[in-house]
């Protein structure tokens, strides 16, 4: 769930501010940079040089050079429906088996999908009309144009202002709602002024500069530093923002930040707010990603990412010490599913991914990031943690789909056997389908209850070693001791997602 103070910055607005908002004429600012795969269509001369900020005392010569590029969009369309909408009652949008003259006909009629007054026969729900507004801007001279997915997000009519104020309708070529990034297109350009992308990363501290279409208002420029790198914002698939401290508002979405030499170094996509309004924190994705991501768009009208199909989780400092590990970094792998990539390149659960082709992998979002950034296909060299070793595997990636789901139905049934008290604080029992130990109580005053054990949760594994009784359970807990080490690793199951959990053992029960 995104969290409350999380804003995507498309603007709504209504029927009537439409017409309004269009003829602003404001330039939104986008992802630029001259696409490889237009470079053969692209007019070097369009192509924006901006003059480098030196000892001026604005960036007025900066904005007067990269505006030109910076469009404002506008969309109309309809929201996907509610699927709810035609499950609002118990008969599931069917009227009952009634006869004609049944008073109770036309009652149901009125909210089933049979012929009554207010329903058509067989219509199904529509969403709700919307005018909404974003930015945008131009990467070739042909009309290639970077915004967000989510401004033109079920779209049936897109429109792009530029900064002179001529309007012309555009396509969307491609949308990747990963990365919250699209490309549309002007057809029959072939002078368009453009920007590019920035190659060089950019630092903390770095003067940038964001363009957009705030409210609607087109044509707006704020100024503002790099604040931080490496941002991870909840509720997001992508997780490497640039945050930035210029001001962004509802409206502009899609618009590029620059830097000062007038390359793009990222693409404005949320806001942090309490109350949607600028507090001096925007998240931009940055100019490597965006650039990577259009390319494929406009070549293939999609993104291929590679895949591994393995379910994984951060490793904790309670993980690391559990399974010997020097520094808690690296992927956990919680879940592989059978004849999946991962493991057919020999992947477990319980391994930790700490390298991939020899770059170090810090957390979860890292490995996913690296493989996603790989190609279907690609062959990859994995470094993982097993057994208290280093151990290398070689995975031949596949390819990822949003429809992958490796979540197990079946919830675990209670079995009557007589439960164990553990020496951890955990009352168990052996689970009806003979797959762990089902945690039948917690003690509150235990480090299971700190560590968010709770009852439901089932227990498969302890050290690696699978656990269906209760004594195998205190077997595997007296083992983790002997051997000199002061955690222990727990493989449990909650709402059928497996997580690994470093239990400590020097404060608990017994």
């Amino acid at each position: 769930m995104r969290s409350p103070f999380l804003h995507r910055t498309r603007k709504w607005i209504g029927a009537s501010a439409l017409a309004i908002l269009v003829g602003l004429g404001g330039g939104t600012a986008l992802l630029a940079a001259s696409s490889p795969m237009a470079a053969a269509q692209v007019l070097p001369a369009a192509q924006i040089t901006a003059p480098a900020v030196t000892n001026a005392p604005g960036f007025a010569d900066l904005v007067d050079a990269v505006k030109p590029a910076v469009v404002s969009i506008t969309v109309e369309g309809r929201e996907a429906p509610d699927p709810s909408m035609n499950q609002g009652n118990d008969f599931n949008g069917q009227i009952p088996d009634l006869p004609d003259d049944n008073p109770l006909k036309k009652f149901f009629q009125q909210f089933g999908n049979g012929p009554g007054p207010n329903h058509g026969q067989g219509q199904a729900p529509q969403g709700r009309r919307f005018a909404a507004a974003g930015s945008g801007f131009i990467i070739s001279a042909d009309g290639y144009i970077v915004t967000n997915n989510h401004v033109v997000a079920n779209a049936s009519k897109v429109t792009v202002t530029f900064d002179n104020g001529d309007q012309k309708p555009a396509k969307v070529i491609g949308t990747d709602e990963r990365t919250d990034l699209a490309v549309v297109k002007v057809d029959g350009a072939t002078d368009l002024p453009f920007v590019k992308f920035a190659t060089d990363d950019a630092r903390v501290g770095d003067w940038v500069i964001a363009v957009g279409n705030p409210f609607g208002l087109g044509g707006t420029v704020t100024a503002g530093i790099v604040s931080a790198r490496g941002r991870d914002v909840a509720g997001s698939n992508y997780g490497d923002f640039l945050q930035i401290d210029a001001a962004v508002n509802m409206g502009n979405s899609g618009g590029p930040t620059f830097n000062t030499k007038g390359e793009v170094i990222g693409v404005n996509t949320e806001i942090f707010s309490p109350n949607g309004g600028n507090v001096g924190i925007a998240f931009d994705i940055p100019a490597k990603t965006v650039q990577q991501i259009t390319t494929s768009l406009i070549k293939t009208g999609t993104v291929t990412r590679g895949f591994l199909d393995v379910k994984i989780q951060d490793v904790t400092h309670d993980i690391a010490d559990s399974v010997g590990l020097k520094d808690a970094k690296g992927a956990l792998v919680t879940d592989v599913t059978a004849d999946g990539p991962g493991a057919k390149a020999g992947l477990k659960s319980g391994d930790i991914v700490t390298k991939v082709d020899g770059t170090e992998i810090d957390n979860a979002l890292a490995l996913s990031r690296t493989i996603a950034g790989d190609q279907p296909n690609q062959t990859v060299q994995l470094t993982v943690w097993r057994d208290g070793k280093e151990t290398t595997l070689t995975a031949t990636l596949g390819t990822y789909s949003k429809t992958a789901d490796n979540t197990k139905p079946n919830a675990p049934q209670q079995n009557d056997q007589a439960p164990t008290q553990s020496s951890v604080g955990l009352t168990l029992v052996p689970n009806g389908n003979g797959d762990g130990l089902l945690v039948q109580d917690v003690d509150q005053n235990s480090v299971a209850a700190d560590k968010g054990f709770q009852v439901g949760d089932t227990i498969l594994e302890v050290d690696n070693k699978k656990v269906t009784t209760g004594k195998d359970f205190e077997d595997a807990i007296a083992a983790v001791k002997s051997s000199g080490r002061n955690t222990a690793l727990i493989k449990a199951e909650r709402d059928g997602n497996v997580r690994f959990i470093g239990l400590p053992l020097t404060s608990s029960q017994g």
